[in-house]
């Protein structure tokens, strides 16, 4: 029987002693302290995870949840609601989109899930766990009920451990609903105890200005009608949350479980990201922040969280695109950990260690 409760007892921090281990293996590589900056930092963190000074991610996989939702209703997306199934069936099929081609490019695996998707998928390669042909509208009632919720955490969950248990060393994760970024908007806002949408909502996917207003009043209107407890995010995503957001949700907190790395793509993915912050700050010290998003909530939960972004690429797609690219970039980390030389491989003397630390100094 799957228990949050339980499994929240059950979630460990870092190893400290591989930290510190890592720590000091970067301060004896060949190159100033630090000079690497966000390199090092990645490295040392994967220590941590793995209890491993040297890793590698080789073994990658990214999980694609699906699902539409009932506040679409409102007129707050600027895309027709059948765009959901149809970008799903894309990327099932031969028809090779943003997220496949960079998948494929950078040798991850892509796992396509149906949490919620209007329509059905008969024969195509998406795994069907449809709780709901889409939310309710959450500007009318709560989006779900709790149990709902629970069962796409679970899913979720799940997931983190088909991928421990197929031997992945790192995982992503990414969705496709139209108007998730309404969801995650207040999703973010419950969590933070934000009343105004001003701070919080942008526009997602090109809104005219008067929808762009429609759904900053919708989210407020939400929030304090159905007043969710910031506190409990499974009460957040029954009344304002997503299919998607709640099985992304369990799947952080899957990885933390299972002591895996995964990668965070955009503001629907970080707004996850933070629910399963709110449910144990343990979890943020598996997640590693891929790209910055311009949504405004995305910056919030960055910051709430303490998250360094590895890259400014301008990327506004979603689909999980920025988490194949971030892979890139940690096997380099990785790497550099597990390849570079020591000062004492190359019997480095102390002048030319000291003469590194002042050309460091100085900048590059």
């Amino acid at each position: 029987m799957f228990e949050l409760e339980k499994i929240k007892k059950q979630l460990q921090p870092l190893d400290e002693t591989a930290c510190q281990a890592a720590v000091e293996r970067q301060g004896q590589l060949l190159k100033p302290e630090g000079s690497l900056g966000l390199l090092e930092d990645i490295s040392i963190r994967m220590a941590g995870i793995t209890g491993k000074v040297k890793n590698s991610a080789d073994k990658k996989i990214l999980f694609l949840f699906g699902a539409d939702n009932g506040v679409y209703e409102e007129g707050i997306a600027s895309a027709p609601q059948e765009f959901t199934h149809l970008l799903m069936s894309h990327y099932a099929g031969t028809a090779k989109c943003g997220i496949n081609v960079i998948c494929e490019a950078n040798q991850v695996d892509l796992v396509l899930v149906d949490m919620g998707i209007i329509g059905t998928f008969e024969g195509q390669n998406v795994e069907n766990h449809k709780l709901m042909n889409g939310t309710h509208n959450f500007a009318k009632q709560p989006a779900m009920d709790r149990e709902t919720v629970l069962k796409a955490i679970e899913i979720g969950f799940n997931y983190a451990r088909y991928a421990k248990d197929n031997g992945y060393d790192i995982i992503g994760n990414g969705e496709v609903g139209m108007g998730n970024t309404t969801t995650a908007a207040a999703c973010v806002m419950a969590a933070l105890n934000i009343s105004d949408p001003e701070i919080a909502v942008g526009l997602g996917a090109g809104l005219t200005e008067e929808a762009f207003a429609r759904k900053k009043q919708v989210i407020a209107d939400a929030l304090k009608n159905h007043q969710p407890d910031r506190k409990d995010v499974v009460d957040i995503l029954s009344k304002v949350g997503g299919l998607d957001l709640a099985a992304m949700t369990g799947l952080y907190i899957g990885a933390a479980y299972y002591k895996l790395p995964i990668v965070i793509d955009g503001v629907i993915s970080i707004a996850a990201a933070l629910l399963a912050y709110r449910f144990h700050p343990l979890t943020k010290e598996y997640m590693f922040a891929s790209h910055v998003s311009k949504e405004p909530a995305y910056r919030l939960a960055a910051e709430e969280m303490q998250l360094h972004p590895m890259l400014q690429l301008d990327m506004r797609l979603g689909e999980g695109t920025g988490c194949p690219i971030a892979m890139r970039v940690i096997d380099t980390a990785l790497a550099v950990m597990r390849e570079m030389n020591t000062f004492a491989d190359v019997a480095a003397d102390t002048e030319y260690r000291e003469e590194l630390q002042v050309d460091n100094s100085r900048g590059n």
